[in-house]
């Protein structure tokens, strides 16, 4: 994956969602996953695994787990939308291997205090930011 361009997380839970057995079904799948895949990928995983959910089906539902905050959503080098869950529920940020695509989600206290003070500079309320760092993990750092 390479040179992430990521959209905020949103911090809010939207309105219920109907259970239903393709939203059950891309849940699953997502849970299955450690990485970050794309609604393409996703729709062929789904099929592959004899999930009758249609791509624009898997589409929407994407995106409204993302709009209720239970995914994260970056753009990948081609500048398409992946998603993954994530392992914790609060805002944090994410550094990516440009190579193989392992992420690790962190924490960075600087980075929020500084956004805050920027804001509030600024005059700005109600910020969001996400911090996406890229660069190459141990694993392929030590291949090369």
């Amino acid at each position: 994956m390479s040179v992430p361009s990521a959209k905020p997380q949103a911090q809010r839970r939207g309105p219920e969602q109907r259970v239903t057995r393709q939203r059950v079904a891309v849940a699953t799948a997502l849970d299955s996953l450690e990485d970050f895949v794309s609604t393409q990928e996703l729709h062929r995983l789904l099929q592959e695994r004899g999930e009758p959910v249609s791509l624009a089906t898997t589409y929407r539902i994407l995106q409204s787990m993302a709009d209720d905050g239970q995914l994260d959503v970056m753009r990948n080098g081609e500048g398409e939308a992946v998603y993954r869950r994530c392992a914790v529920e609060h805002h944090h940020h994410h550094l990516l291997c440009r190579n193989c695509g392992k992420t690790v989600e962190i924490e960075a206290p600087a980075v929020e205090q500084w956004a805050a003070r920027m804001a509030r500079e600024h005059g700005f309320t109600q910020v969001a930011h996400t911090v996406e760092m890229y660069g190459l993990c141990p694993e392929c750092s030590a291949a090369q």
